[in-house]
């Protein structure tokens, strides 16, 4: 049950191996943050690079949990929440790192429209790039079309591709979206009690996708907020252990599929579900042989 207090937002961050990046996301945080009240809470899920003896040293004022083992993204995120206080919840990657003081401008629409459970900035890239970080749901084409696939890669306009990534949609409108990338959420907590806690079974990754399905079919949205813009930089979160993040992201599939595109005829489940095992297993060994030759 989460205790509602005057704390305005409780910023939620999980590291695992990460110190420069988490001391950089920190650092910004605490700069850009003014006109609010709130208190950051970081997960650790058992950094072996001094992560927690940085902030312990540097960020006395963050509450840290230091976990024996790493359970995964999503379970840790789950042990933050438990413990805010804050009526919005901001789930931050330390991959990420604020550029302005967007927290109140996120809290202030989010208390103007009670049906989003979901508020989600712009993200660029390090080099200010636009970062397409909100999508369309993925389907049994995204196989094909998704943003690491070689038809994406070398024929970037076709419209499966287009339509998943969304890269005709006009970044700079706010408008609702299907899903968006969890490296930075603003989140209700009444919304959170409605929906509940991200689901565990995903270790990492694909997460976020299960999540906002969930929030549409509990008739909430998911908003794309664009006058908000935080840097973020993909896949650093994962870099030390780059094998484990590609299996767990196949394992995540598999759940997805199993959760939102099985079928229901048993027959045609029987045959998809082979189609499917060996397509997420064949991709799985596929990215980890090109993991090892880059």
């Amino acid at each position: 049950m989460l205790v509602f207090s005057d704390v305005d937002a409780s910023i939620v961050i999980v590291s695992f191996n990460g110190r420069e990046l988490l001391q950089r996301c920190l650092s910004s945080v605490f700069e850009h943050t003014t006109g609010i009240e709130f208190e950051v809470i970081i997960v650790d899920n058992a950094s072996a690079d001094g992560t927690p003896e940085m902030v312990l040293a540097e960020f006395p004022k963050v509450t840290l949990i230091r976990r024996a083992s790493n359970a995964g993204f999503a379970y840790a995120v789950n042990e933050g929440v438990t413990i805010a206080r804050g009526s919005y919840i901001l789930l931050l990657n330390p991959d990420a790192e604020f550029t302005a003081n967007g927290m109140p401008a996120m809290i202030e629409y989010l208390s103007e429209h009670p049906d989003i459970a979901v508020l989600a900035p712009k993200l660029l890239n390090p080099d200010g790039s636009l970062q397409l970080s909100c999508r369309a749901f993925p389907g049994f084409s995204t196989a094909l079309f998704n943003r690491y696939s070689l038809i994406t890669r070398f024929f970037g306009r076709n419209r499966f591709s287009r339509r998943y990534l969304m890269t005709d949609f006009d970044h700079t409108q706010i408008a609702d979206v299907d899903w968006a990338s969890a490296a930075c959420w603003l989140l209700p907590s009444r919304a959170i009690e409605k929906i509940g806690p991200l689901d565990e079974g995903y270790f990492w990754t694909i997460e976020d996708v299960d999540y906002c399905q969930r929030v549409h079919r509990a008739g909430m949205r998911v908003v794309y907020f664009p006058s908000i813009e935080v840097l973020h930089q993909i896949g650093a979160s994962s870099a030390s252990v780059p094998s484990k993040a590609i299996t767990a992201r196949h394992r995540g599939m598999w759940r997805y599929y199993k959760a939102y595109l099985r079928p229901e005829s048993k027959i045609t489940r029987a045959v998809m579900d082979a189609i499917v095992w060996i397509g997420i297993g064949t991709r799985r060994s596929w990215s980890l042989v090109a993991r090892r030759r880059s």
